[in-house]
């Protein structure tokens, strides 16, 4: 493999725009006791307030109750069900759910999101699980696969216990799950909605108030104060803020938001289709087939930040070599953090239609062949 390694920035014919002169926001100050900012499609961390502390979560435990749901579902939320008793007269916020009354999962997915129903948390966990311990164990096991180290759940609403808690990083973690997810994502960034004679209007307020805003949940009890995680794009970057115990927290995420895109706005590192090199092909007439960037990448930058690159390919290739297929990749670091990876592909189909010397078919081949060598 041969390898190709440049400062980004000054490499500008191959890879150009990849440092940022931007000036940034100054970093805001927030009321909550724990508050992260996240960068949606890399991960990096924009913000950290005590983000690694346990804390009560309130309702933004149904993002993870959502999650769980849909990929049981597989999509499909039409099937219809009949409520049972003990999906009803569950305390706190609720959808008034009637015993013998049918609705379909899609009615109670997004009364879940949109009206924060303690009762649809229960109905969800028990269509799914059978009952309501299989689908927290479910919970907690998808929190692991997730990489949420600081979460437990004991519960599928967030009325919780002392042993429900999770903490600012891991619920950032959960809504990049959810933004990943197609029917989790267009729910979280639904304004209201009316199902079966229902009609649901999202609590989150910054669905109005925030140019961009894509929606997540709002969350409350005495022992965890006012919750919210928050998403919002803006030019093709995606952000999502959490806050626990936050007083003030539209007002706090308007801030990190703003501090998030003014400051680290993302820097297209590939552009998909884009030429990054040529590879010699043998045993063709193409001489030389072009290799491409099969996905898109970013990654968020601040000022004075630089990007490297390396670049993998083969010396050369034999042919026939297949348009699409992979070629070799390109990995980018900042200083000694790798901070993305994409696969390059042949741009280019080569067959073989060039007969190697060797080859019994060409005409050194042929003689030594009569002349009995082998």
């Amino acid at each position: 493999m041969k390898k190709i390694f440049a400062a980004l920035g000054v490499l500008c014919a191959l890879l150009p725009g990849l440092t940022t002169q931007t000036q940034g926001a100054e970093v805001p100050a927030v009321s909550a006791a724990s508050a992260l900012l996240m960068d949606g499609e890399s991960g990096r961390i924009l913000f950290s307030h005590n983000a690694n502390e346990p804390r009560a979560i309130a309702s933004i435990t149904k993002l993870m109750t959502a999650l769980v749901a849909a990929e049981y579902f597989g999509g499909d939320l039409s099937r219809t069900v009949t409520i049972r008793p003990g999906w009803t007269g569950i305390e706190g916020t609720s959808l008034y759910l009637k015993p013998g009354e049918e609705l379909t999962c899609q009615t109670l997915l997004y009364g879940l999101l949109l009206h924060s129903g303690n009762d649809a948390a229960v109905a969800l966990a028990e269509i799914c699980a059978g009952d309501t311990e299989t689908f927290v164990d479910w919970m907690n096991q998808r929190a692991a696969d997730l990489g949420m180290t600081g979460t437990h759940f004991s519960d599928p609403n967030g009325l919780g216990d002392e042993n429900h808690y999770s903490t600012a990083l891991d619920m950032a973690k959960l809504g990049r799950a959810c933004l990943k997810n197609e029917t989790v994502a267009p729910i979280l960034a639904t304004r209201s909605i009316t199902l079966e004679g229902r009609s649901f209007t999202n609590h989150n307020k910054l669905l109005w108030q925030y140019p961009g805003c894509t929606g997540m949940k709002t969350g409350y009890t005495r022992q965890a104060g006012r919750t919210l995680v928050s998403s919002a794009q803006r030019e093709g970057q995606t952000l999502i803020c959490v806050t626990l115990d936050d007083g003030n927290d539209w007002a706090d995420h308007t801030a990190l938001l703003d501090y998030g895109f003014e400051t680290w706005p993302r820097k297209e590192l590939a552009r998909a289709g884009e030429v990054l090199g040529t590879v010699p092909v043998e045993g063709s007439l193409l001489r030389q087939a072009p290799v491409t960037v099969r996905e898109p990448l970013g990654f968020p930058l601040r000022e004075g930040e630089k990007v490297t690159a390396e670049v993998q390919l083969p010396e050369t290739a034999q042919a026939p070599i297949h348009a699409g297929e992979i070629a070799g990749s390109v990995t980018f670091r900042l200083g000694d953090r790798q901070v993305g990876q994409a696969y390059l592909v042949w741009g280019i189909s080569a067959e073989r239609d060039v007969v190697s010397r060797d080859s019994p078919h060409s005409p050194l081949g042929f003689l030594k062949k009569l002349a009995g060598e082998t």
